[in-house]
Parts: C-alpha cells; structure tokens; sequence
C-alpha cells in the first residue's frame, strides 16, 4: 500500500512539475527574414515579438521576461494584442511589461480582442501612452535609422466594431486606414492580432507581419502542430511561425499567457526574434 501510494504521489508530483514548466518556462524562437525592398541601414535589425501575455507576471516586476528580451538587445519591441484578459480584473502585469521594456527600447502595440472585451482600453490606452509605448490604432509609424526608414503600420482587433460587420470588412477598412500616406516601395511591417485574415494581407503587399491571437494551438502535437484555435478551429493552419503568401510574410507568436484554455502542452510561452537582412541585388 505505501508502495502505491509513493508511486501516485511521484506521478502526481511529475505532472505538476511537467505543467508548471510548460506554462511558466520561456523558450525564444530566432527567424531570418531577408528583403530586397530594405534600407541599407536596417541590415541586421532586430525586432523582439510579444504577444498574448493576458495579464500574466513572469517573476516580481516581470523581471525573468525582461532580463530574456534584453538579452537579445533589439532595436524594437512589438506587441500584438491581447496584454489584459478580459476576464481577470487588473491590468498591473501587463504595464509593469510596457514600464519595464520602454525604459530601455521603444515599444509599439496593437489591440487584441481581449482589451475590447474587457470594456476599459480606453483607460489602458492612456497608461500605455503615459509609460512611452506607441498605440498604433489604425495608423501608420515610421521607424528610422541613419536617414534611412521603414513603416510599422498597426490596426485595432476587429473586436473593436459592434455594428455586425464581418471581421475580415473590419479589418480591411482599418488597414487601409493605416496605410495612407504610405511611401510607395518602402519596407512595411504591419501589426495586428489576427493571423487567420493572411489572405486579406498579401492583397496590400506588405513585407512583413506580425500576428497573435492563436496562442500556439494550445497543445502542440508532434507532425500535426496545433490543436486549435480562435477563429480557427481544429488543426488550425496559422498557429506559429513563418508563413508567406505571395510577396508578403507573417510570423506568428504561440504568446505567453493562458485565457479560456488555462493550460499549455508542448506549447511553452515563447518570445520571438526576428533579425532582418538586406538581400543584395
């Protein structure tokens, strides 16, 4: 009997151990993306990718995500939605994130579904623009480097309309919205929440974006990959990674946090680090 009963207790003791590193150990995921259409300067730029932290602390003040990111001594910081949940209360994880990372790189953010649901962006809004980060709410920045620039365009999470429109005539409406007075060949990386809506993307021919919201699948299965996802369902096509559509590449981030789903499998929280190269003609 005391055999059994140290063998479920052993058992017991794996399982929690397996789910709390899964759920709580950071893994840092390095892409390449290579582009005739960048500046000179911005050979070897490197852009740190965040996503779906919902309110999640990594350590007092943030400190084991911090000292990870840092580390890896990017030019930028993205963020693409989903830093609150809109069903826990409080938003303090997610600034002292922004607080913490702003002291040292700039930082840009859009909106997840999440900040919509919970009903206050209005007032999270105002303390991300108090602590440094750039809003981007259907608008476009530009990002410059020894007289050289590339734009960083971002749109709000389709969430934000309640007047019944399709998510994807949202977006398109926002995403022209943000692109106006754009440059006319120069390198765009677009930030938005939704990586099911590719297709909508590559029409604008974007270089490159950045998307969330999938968080990884959940559980990853080995040769399958993610199990699902919102707005995506079971075996879901854009979980994590790179994709490319035409001439335009997306990388989406699995996100840090937990939501709906509370657990991860096979599926640790991830930062992601993207360097970009010159191709030479």
């Amino acid at each position: 009997m005391k055999k059994r009963f140290l063998y479920v207790l052993v058992l017991l003791l794996t399982i929690i151990c397996f789910i709390w590193f899964q759920n709580n150990s950071i893994t840092t995921s390095q892409t390449v993306i290579r582009s005739e259409s960048l500046p000179a300067s911005f050979d070897r730029f490197k852009i740190v990718h965040l996503s779906d932290l919902h309110n999640k602390s990594f350590g007092h003040n943030q400190q084991r995500l911090v000292q990870k990111i840092n580390k890896l001594q990017p030019d930028i910081v993205v963020f693409t939605g989903d830093l609150i949940d809109s069903k826990r209360t409080g938003d303090k994880a997610g600034l002292q994130l922004m607080k913490e990372l702003t002291s040292s790189v700039p930082v840009y953010y859009v909106s997840g579904n999440h900040e919509w649901w919970s009903g206050k962006f209005e007032a999270l809004e105002q303390s991300l623009k108090a602590s440094g980060v750039h809003v981007l709410r259907n608008e476009l920045a530009i990002v410059e480097k020894k007289n050289e620039k590339i734009h960083v365009a971002g749109i709000d999470d389709p969430a934000h309309n309640s007047d019944g429109f399709a998510e994807r005539e949202i977006a398109k409406k926002d995403l022209t919205q943000s692109l106006e007075g754009m440059e006319e060949d120069s390198f765009t990386i677009l930030l938005t929440h939704r990586p099911e809506l590719l297709s909508l993307y590559a029409t604008f021919d974007l270089d490159l974006v950045f998307a969330g919201h999938a968080h990884g699948g959940q559980v990853r299965l080995p040769f399958i990959g993610g199990v699902v996802a919102p707005n995506q369902g079971f075996l879901p096509e854009y979980t994590a990674g790179r994709h490319e559509l035409d001439q335009t590449q997306m990388i989406v981030s699995r996100g840090l946090g937990n939501s709906i789903i509370p657990l991860r499998v096979f599926n640790r929280p991830e930062i992601v680090a993207v360097t970009l190269e010159v191709v030479k003609e």
